[in-house]
């Protein structure tokens, strides 16, 4: 759908002949908005994505009706955008790739609307991501998508699907940033507004040429593309350590304090990389300085801690739903080992996205106590953290890549021993340190207690105590996909559907729709069966037989897995097989305690995660 300007007839006398040109009308009708989209033709000869740009997004509050998103006047506020971090020119790293925000936002042209343009994109990937978003001239609607065209340099030519969910009405759970305000020129409201990256497979191994957009999906809706680029591998890259941002919560606030977080290698390496993330944020966060250390006790370090940079400064600002990775450190990190991680938050920080099951104790220095990440000792450490903010990875150098686990807090290691790492993935990693049949991947915990397959429990948006995390298929890009050196998924995940409800055809769908995805951008994917958890109060003789058809699905799934892991046979009650054994109950009936979690671990045929 593209609103065409109105045009008037201006004559310009050139060698004799009067040449008629179409100009914009200076006097258009007030119910044409005077900054909608001219229309566009698809080009042929690739060009840079900003050469492209035809529409007008973003506006300035004091002058809320200079520009037209929508083709109804309705436009993002370039002051919300400022406050969530989103300067013009500005680079934004999410799910592994790197996205510029338009330089001319809020003052000319600042995305296109996709209608068959060919875009100048070269050089090799893993993915294409695109920042998009539909919008609609009759208000809210149902997003917009259409089939593009990646071209390769050997002349092959492979479509992709692109769909982007609308502005005003697409979900919070995979957005990138979400805006309080709509400007309109009859002035700003209070509604929520939202960018989205998404991204497609591209063929491994070889060169784009360029990437030609959808076309025009129609009258009712209009697909505009604000940003594009190759997300790299991160080859060379092992993910070595972690967690799943799992919602937003309320805390201190923190003013001028360090955070000390204590992790668990599972691959090592000889240097080191961070990555924090802002998901779910409305606001950046600024990082003052960050350290890494071995663990010597508690919050006390083995040596001096050896600071981290960004992008060759010691600080950062993480704007909201973006991540940031520190440069690259020469760091020894030995395999099955404790880190500390050390952030100082200049503040204040009223909420932080967290993964909020961490089972190990971190730790924080006092309200104003300022830059303590330098310090080797723990005297400064006078608080403690049950939770993992921000921090979401460890990668290091070499290694043949990693294995990442995806569940719920059975995976997250609920119920075990804190401070024991005792994990069923941890006793995973431990295990392939131990051979050479295999490649000893590192092991990636993408578990959060209360998660499910199906549904939201943080509904991706705002402030809450519910820290259940958003469903597994709309966090699969960002906690499996663009995970550093993903090789081969666990999926162990359902009960929580179950004991809320869903049906066995719901779960079976889910499943299917994850593997598929995952199967789309090469990942070996093995499936686990689902334990049982009679005596729980929500696991009823339904839910149980709900289980049952779900786990008859995995083990016989037709091909949709790779491999099938059967947990629920390594820990049910032979005599009982609706319960857990007792002695690998951790005594709420749902949950394996530390025993149960080794049998899990140590019954893996660890065959079954090479291809």
């Amino acid at each position: 759908m593209h609103v065409a300007r109105p045009w008037t007839a201006a004559g310009i006398v050139a060698g004799g002949v009067t040449l008629v040109l179409l100009a914009p009308s200076s006097a258009a009708p007030a119910s044409v908005p005077t900054q909608a989209t001219r229309p566009t033709r698809p080009t042929h000869k690739p060009l840079p994505l900003e050469r492209l740009f035809d529409n007008r997004a973003v506006s300035d509050d004091a002058r809320p009706g200079d520009a037209d998103f929508d083709g109804a006047g309705s436009s993002l506020s370039a002051q919300d955008l400022r406050a969530a971090g989103w300067t013009p020119g500005r680079d934004i790293a999410l799910d592994a790739a790197r996205l510029t925000w338009p330089r001319s936002a809020g003052a000319r042209p600042d995305n296109v609307i996709a209608d068959g343009q060919a875009v100048r994109l070269r050089g090799r990937g893993e993915a294409l991501t695109f920042l998009v978003a539909s919008s609609s001239p009759d208000g809210p609607g149902a997003g917009a998508s259409g089939v593009g065209t990646v071209r390769y340099r050997d002349g092959s030519s492979r479509p992709y699907t692109l769909s982007a969910p609308d502005w005003r009405a697409g979900p919070a759970a995979t957005k990138a940033v979400g805006l309080p305000h709509l400007n309109t020129a009859a002035g700003q409201r209070q509604e929520t507004a939202r960018l989205y990256a998404v991204t497609v497979p591209l063929e491994r191994g070889r060169d784009v040429a360029s990437v030609v957009l959808p076309r025009d999906p129609g009258p009712s809706a209009d697909l505009h593309v604000f940003a594009a680029s190759l997300r790299q591998p991160a080859d060379g890259w092992t993910g070595s350590w972690a967690a799943s941002t799992a919602g937003y919560t309320k805390v201190g606030p923190w003013t001028d304090q360090t955070l000390r977080l204590v992790v668990h290698t599972s691959a090592g390496g000889p240097r080191a990389r961070v990555r924090l993330e802002n998901t779910f944020a409305a606001s950046p966060v600024e990082i003052g300085h960050a350290t890494v250390a071995l663990q010597a006790s508690g919050a006390a370090a083995r040596g001096v801690p050896v600071p981290l940079t960004f992008g060759g400064r010691p600080g950062t600002s993480v704007p909201a739903g973006a991540q940031a990775f520190s440069d690259p450190v020469d760091f020894p990190v030995p395999a099955d080992a404790n880190l500390l991680v050390s952030i100082h938050l200049p503040g204040p920080v009223a909420a932080v996205p967290v993964h909020s099951q961490a089972t190990q104790r971190s730790y924080l220095s006092a309200a104003g106590s300022g830059d303590r990440t330098g310090e080797p000792g723990a005297e400064s450490y006078t608080g403690t953290l049950t939770t993992w903010p921000f921090l979401t990875g460890v990668d290091v150098r070499g290694g043949p890549g990693s294995v990442v686990a995806l569940g719920d807090s059975i995976t997250d290691g609920t119920k075990s021993t804190n401070d024991a790492n005792r994990r069923w993935p941890d006793v995973l990693s431990r295990r392939l340190r131990g051979q050479s049949e295999i490649p000893a991947y590192g092991v990636l915990n993408a578990g959060i207690s209360a998660n499910r397959v199906v549904a939201d429990r943080y509904p991706g948006e705002g402030v809450s105590t519910d820290t259940g995390g958003v469903s597994a298929q709309h966090r699969l890009e960002r906690d499996v996909l663009a995970q550093t050196g993903a090789r081969t998924v666990v999926v162990f995940q359902g009960i929580n559907d179950l004991r809320w409800g869903s049906s066995a055809e719901e779960l079976i769908a889910g499943l299917r729709s994850l593997a598929a995805r995952m199967h789309e951008r090469g990942l070996r994917v093995v499936g686990a069966t689902i334990a049982p958890c009679e005596g729980e109060s929500l696991c009823t003789p339904d839910a149980d037989a709900r289980r049952s058809a779900v786990n008859a699905f995995l083990r016989d799934s037709g091909g949709v897995f790779d491999a099938v892991l059967d947990f629920d046979a390594v820990v049910r009650d032979p005599e009982h097989p609706a319960r857990i054994l007792p002695a690998y109950d951790s005594g709420d009936h749902l949950h394996p305690g530390d025993a149960g979690l080794r049998a899990m671990a140590d019954s893996i045929d660890l065959r079954k995660l090479v291809g």
